[in-house]
């Protein structure tokens, strides 16, 4: 392993100066620290996030849930708000990776990585909720920003995602088993004032569909969702699926993710 210094900073205010400076902040480590044992990433210093207590939490505030950036996807699943108000999101987090990573896996360093195939940032995008950084708030719409990119500045952290709880919500995967990575994940949230659909695994990052929107807010059905064409021109093609593939599995896991909310 090359040489690097590593910090553990105790309050944000500290943190924020470090990641200011150049550090590279470390939050579960599940991406970065394989990226590093590979030399694709040499940062030389580590800023580990895991020692800020007011980074991590979940409450429920009105019809919101606010979780903090460090909180572990374990937390997220077994928390009796998150079970209670939003069970897909409990559902998402405990069907993340193996047991290992989402002991050790976080909210906030999994929207950061904005990993194309994550789970997380279809749950963030369909349900439009609001990351919250040590600078600003930013919309879920304008957050995610293609292959591995975000709407974060240099320096600027995550602090907390504020989920809005939708009417009903579903998410459905088919996994790569060899890395546990869906394959296609389908991420539904219905509102009062519509149903959202965010697709991740299947293109150059997550992704909302319009055409399954549109026809699930004229007609909350899996016939509905099975009439859309899926377009896959712009969709992922490798050793693992070709894109026609992920097309007809973005159409099979939109209907029974449709058949399941209203089941």
């Amino acid at each position: 392993m090359y040489a690097f210094t590593f910090e553990r900073p105790a309050t944000l205010a500290d943190a924020v100066k470090l990641a200011g400076a150049g550090g590279k902040p470390l939050a579960g480590g599940q991406t970065l620290l394989a990226s590093m044992k590979l030399r694709l990433s040499a940062p030389e210093q580590l800023v580990d996030l895991g020692g800020i207590a007011e980074l991590a939490g979940i409450k429920k505030d009105g019809n919101q849930l606010v979780i903090g950036a460090m909180t572990k996807h374990a937390d997220v699943a077994r928390n009796a708000d998150v079970k209670s108000a939003f069970p897909a999101l409990a559902w998402l987090a405990d069907h993340i990776g193996d047991r290992q990573v989402r002991a050790m896996g976080t909210i906030g360093g999994s929207l950061a990585n904005n990993d194309p195939a994550a789970c997380y940032p279809s749950a963030v995008l369909a349900t439009g909720a609001t990351v919250v950084t040590t600078q600003r708030e930013i919309a879920a719409d304008d957050f995610f920003q293609g292959l591995f990119a975000t709407a974060l500045k240099d320096g600027e952290l995550i602090t907390a995602v504020r989920f809005p709880i939708p009417k009903r919500a579903v998410y459905e995967k088919h996994l790569q088993q060899a890395s546990h990575f869906p394959l296609v994940g389908v991420f539904l949230a219905q509102f009062d004032n519509g149903v959202r659909v965010a697709v991740t695994g299947a293109g150059n990052g997550v992704f909302r569909h319009a055409g399954l929107e549109d026809a699930l807010n004229k007609s909350f059905t899996p016939q509905a969702a099975a009439a859309v064409k899926i377009d896959a021109s712009d969709l992922n093609s490798d050793l693992h699926a070709s894109a026609a593939y992920r097309a007809n599995l973005i159409s099979v896991l939109a209907q029974r993710a449709v058949a399941k909310a209203l089941g």
